[in-house]
């Protein structure tokens, strides 16, 4: 594995500012968000200067019952072709479940949600990522995700289910530090236990974020500055490996250029800490001594060669297809589980119906949040009523599709029941909804916008 270095988060909207930034060694870019064929020009002037870019996938649900969708697949390959990235990564969870598997509508999430530990989910999930290497170009991570709910029976602890992971398929790990922490607070787990049981050699990156507490519940954010927890837990993962990379990942409420480049300062002060305890314990290397005496080159490595194999075998030996009914047995649960969050039925015995009810509650804010930020127009159009309207609608109306046909479905809704009551803010909601339903933008040529009017005329009487 090649050494990446120190690396951000890059994001449209901080994108002068990355190009801008001092000892950025490498990028990751969302890979739903970015077009093969129409690279934003900051990605191509940032690999012109041999910044690595990695995409980063969101939406494959390699933790989901079904085998990996083809057309996902084929879209994270395109996306690693066209950057020229040296891996992709992905995450350890599922977003979506129904389908044939329970013979259900299919829902989607619009979130990661964490895979109970369970026998049956880790065949599950091994068998989808041997598929996904084999239809990717590059080496696969997979990344571990904070949750704030707890599945009832688990078997494993997350350390073990990711050794597991690693030993059985061989795929490399994105540990996200600030994930670990949110675990923590959420779940009762210890870091440094989930660390001490890690196969750190196959680390491919670190992850590196902010969040907030809230009532005792830690959220996620990566809107929020990286606390004190999460640097602590990064100090000591690089007290017991080199990690091959890190990055600062924010996603919203973005701050000053300098205040990202400060935190980026604390992530390097928290690894050099933690090299300095690995020196303490077990002694300089020759090669520790080196790299002391040159000073930190590209990434800063650590006193310890980082690793480029999994725990046991870099090519860990072809295994048996999985039975169906593992995956259905799988399918319903994550089914339940879902549909209690976005649906409004039944909790599935054996979950915590207070904390399954925060969750709920993030997954409606997050969908607005969402929508908000790709049909800016609604919130404009609606005024101070988008949220709690959104809110309502998101109650009883799982999402079916991505966030723009959520935004068109919302929309619809409105419409139909009725709202809003202002006739202008309903007129100016019908026209944004007629203009991007339909298979191609409504002509704005004078004759055609007449006929429409005469016809509305027409109807009217």
């Amino acid at each position: 594995m090649e050494r990446l270095g120190t690396g951000i988060g890059w994001r449209p909207e901080i994108a002068d500012a990355v190009e801008r930034m001092p000892g950025i060694d490498w990028v990751e870019a969302v890979a739903e968000n970015v077009c093969p064929g129409h690279l934003p020009e900051s990605l191509l002037r940032l690999r012109e200067r041999g910044v690595t870019v990695i995409p980063h996938g969101v939406s494959l649900g390699l933790g989901g019952a079904d085998r990996p969708d083809e057309g996902r697949l084929t879209a994270l390959a395109e996306r690693a072709g066209a950057l020229g990235s040296p891996l992709v990564t992905e995450h350890i969870a599922f977003v979506r479940a129904g389908g044939p598997l329970t013979a259900s509508p299919l829902l989607e999430a619009g979130h990661l949600l964490p895979v109970p530990r369970t026998r049956d989910a880790l065949d599950v999930l091994c068998e989808n990522i041997r598929i996904a290497q084999d239809a990717l170009p590059v080496p696969l991570a997979v990344e571990n995700i904070a949750a704030l709910l707890a599945w009832p029976g688990e078997e494993m602890t997350e350390g073990q289910f990711l050794y597991d992971l690693a030993d059985r398929t061989g795929v490399r790990l994105l540990i996200d530090v600030a994930n670990l922490h949110t675990n923590h607070v959420n779940r009762g787990e210890d870091p440094a236990k989930a660390l001490a049981e890690l196969p750190v050699e196959a680390i491919a990156y670190v992850h590196v974020a902010g969040g907030v507490e809230r009532d005792g519940v830690w959220h996620d954010t990566h809107a929020h500055p990286v606390p004190a927890p999460v640097l602590a837990i990064l100090t000591d993962l690089a007290s017991r490996v080199s990690p091959p990379g890190v990055l600062l990942e924010r996603d919203d409420n973005f701050p000053e250029p300098a205040e990202l480049e400060r935190e980026l300062g604390a992530i390097r002060g928290a690894l050099t800490k933690g090299w300095a305890r690995q020196a303490t314990s077990s002694g300089p290397s020759p090669k520790a001594k080196a790299i002391r005496a040159a000073g930190l080159p590209k990434a800063a490595p650590a006193p310890q060669a980082t690793a480029a194999a999994p725990p046991t075998s870099p090519t860990p030996p072809a295994a048996p297809q999985i039975s169906d009914s593992a995956r259905q047995r799988l399918a319903l649960a994550q089914t339940a589980l879902l549909s209690a969050l976005v649906a409004g039925t039944p909790v599935p015995d054996g979950f915590d119906r207070v904390r399954l009810g925060v969750q709920a509650r993030a997954l409606g804010v997050k969908r607005a949040d969402v929508v908000a930020k790709v049909a800016p127009e609604l919130p404009e159009i609606l005024g101070d009523t988008y949220r709690p309207a959104f809110l309502a609608y998101a109650h009883s109306h799982p999402m079916t599709g991505g966030y723009r046909r959520d935004a068109l479905d919302f929309a619809g809704q409105v419409l139909l029941s009725g709202g809003p009551e202002d006739a202008e803010v309903r007129r100016a909601l019908r026209e944004w909804w007629l203009e991007r339903s339909g298979p191609a933008p409504r002509s704005t040529r004078p004759t055609v916008r007449l006929a429409r009017a005469t016809r509305r005329v027409l109807l009217r009487r």
